[in-house]
């Protein structure tokens, strides 16, 4: 079956005002194309700006995007003093704004329009000089109280660095190696990470590099919570996490750990870094330096997640050294560890942006709120603490349960449930929904024992023939 065009269906809905449907579509191409080639195709197009994506579940509908026949200028406009009801809202999901009107919707409408179209930037030394620890707050005071609160478990003051962290480590190693390797650009599903990470190896020739990429990131977790008495805002501590992150990864061994000096490039966008060596070691030695000055954890984990990919320091993997260095505050502070569960690819990009070309933190943190939060929720139900309901959870709860289900009874591996639960997932639930209804079918199956199999309907006879081929011990 061939693949449809861009451009067929570029012609296809501009014929029409309003935009068509997926169902409207599968009307037209149903010879040419399968309904899950088309929505891979939508997706794509939607995030190259060809396409614009409106209305929610059933009624979304797609219609060309208009673009300015003139560069778009940049914003100019100054944001409203932050005030968000947390635990309510999300604007990360342009369907639930945590305003009633996004107020950066115009910084974030400026990166949806082509690079081209962006006025070229290179580094501003001014941008990390201004930054003042103690004194400068990125983040304002209540939002910092707020997630402090959320945080910070009564129990675990005056306890020893690193204690929250190795509680929860297990789930901490998947959630962020999974989270951080998927906005690397890593296909590999929640269930396929954790079967790689069990085994060690992969033996799917055409993903090596995203296979390595994924161990390495786990190796390097492991440097942060095993090894608390070496580590510190040093140049040991944040060369040696890049230099396991990226190891093999690189053009030679000599650039794992070692600060660049060739020039780098950013793909989509029109910042371009220093390319001076000198330049780059002194501010990367003032990052380490200030961030070791700031007092409060979440304020210096924000810190670092701006300013690390924004100077560039190696000639790759800064975006993935900044996700985990911003964690190293966290967990000596003992606070819940930040593990970029539920952020949009999309999202965490358009803040980077805002960042590289209009130093701007706005966009980013946002992302870093609702990633805490979710954080936050995720560890504290695993230390016994109580947490909200999910509402996808509980509208799909009976096809959860169903799913897990067969693949017990069926007796599939971890690739086998991947492969099925992602095709399924594809035909039977909607756009809107399928990312988190893939990710919470993962996670319930990841968290399946011999004591919670009531809950689906699995008799302990069914779960104990299942349990090798699942666990890689068949055959051992």
């Amino acid at each position: 079956m061939p693949e449809i065009t861009p451009n067929t269906l570029n012609r296809a809905i501009s014929e029409v005002a309003n935009g068509l449907g997926i169902d409207d579509l599968m009307a037209r191409f149903s010879q040419e194309t399968s309904r899950r080639t088309l929505q891979r195709r939508l997706d794509e197009m939607v995030r190259g700006g060809q396409l614009e994506r409106v209305g929610k579940a059933r009624a979304t509908k797609y219609r060309v995007a208009q673009k300015p026949s003139q560069p778009a200028p940049a914003p100019t406009f100054v944001p409203p003093p932050v005030s968000i009801h947390l635990s309510e809202s999300n604007i990360l999901r342009e369907d639930t704004p945590a305003y009633g009107i996004d107020p950066l919707s115009e910084l974030k409408n400026y990166f949806r329009e082509h690079h081209s179209l962006r006025k070229p930037v290179g580094y501003q030394r001014d941008f990390l000089d201004s930054y003042v620890p103690n004194e400068t707050a990125w983040l304002p005071e209540h939002l910092r109280e707020h997630l402090r609160t959320r945080g910070l478990p009564p129990d675990m003051e005056g306890m020893p660095p690193g204690t929250y962290a190795r509680q929860v480590m297990d789930r901490l190693v998947i959630d962020l190696v999974w989270n951080s390797s998927r906005l690397e650009g890593s296909t590999f599903s929640l269930l396929e990470t954790d079967f790689l990470l069990q085994q060690g190896r992969s033996d799917d020739p055409a993903r090596q590099e995203e296979a390595l990429m994924i161990l390495n990131h786990k190796t390097a977790i492991e440097f942060l919570i095993e090894e608390q008495a070496q580590l510190g805002y040093n140049r040991y501590t944040f060369l040696n996490l890049h230099a396991i992150l990226t190891e093999y990864l690189l053009e030679s061994r000599k650039v794992e750990g070692a600060l660049r000096t060739k020039p780098v490039g950013i793909g989509g966008s029109v910042f371009h870094p220093t390319n001076n060596p000198a330049l780059i070691e002194e501010c990367f030695d003032l990052i380490l330096q200030k961030a070791a000055a700031i007092h409060d954890p979440l304020e210096c984990c924000f810190f670092l997640m701006v300013q690390m990919p924004y100077l560039q320091p190696f000639l790759d993997g800064n975006k993935r050294t900044s996700r985990l260095a911003a964690n190293i505050p966290l967990i000596q502070a003992n606070v819940a560890p930040l593990s970029f569960t539920g952020v949009p690819v999309r999202d965490y990009t358009t803040g980077i942006l805002a960042v590289y070309e209009l130093n701007r933190v706005e966009v980013l943190r946002e992302v870093f709120v609702h990633a805490y939060e979710e954080s936050c929720a995720r560890y504290g139900v695993i230390r016994g603490e109580m947490g909200s309901p999910d509402p996808i959870a509980l509208g799909y709860r009976l096809e959860l349960k169903d799913l897990a289900r067969e693949v017990v009874v069926k007796g599939m591996t971890k690739p086998q449930a991947a492969d099925f639960l992602r095709r399924w997932t594809a035909k039977n639930i909607t756009a809107n929904d399928r990312e988190h209804f893939l990710e919470l079918i993962e996670e319930r199956l990841l968290s399946l024992h011999a004591n919670n199999l009531v809950r689906i309907k699995v008799r302990p006879s069914e779960f104990e023939a299942w349990w090798p081929a699942w666990s890689g011990q068949q055959g051992k």
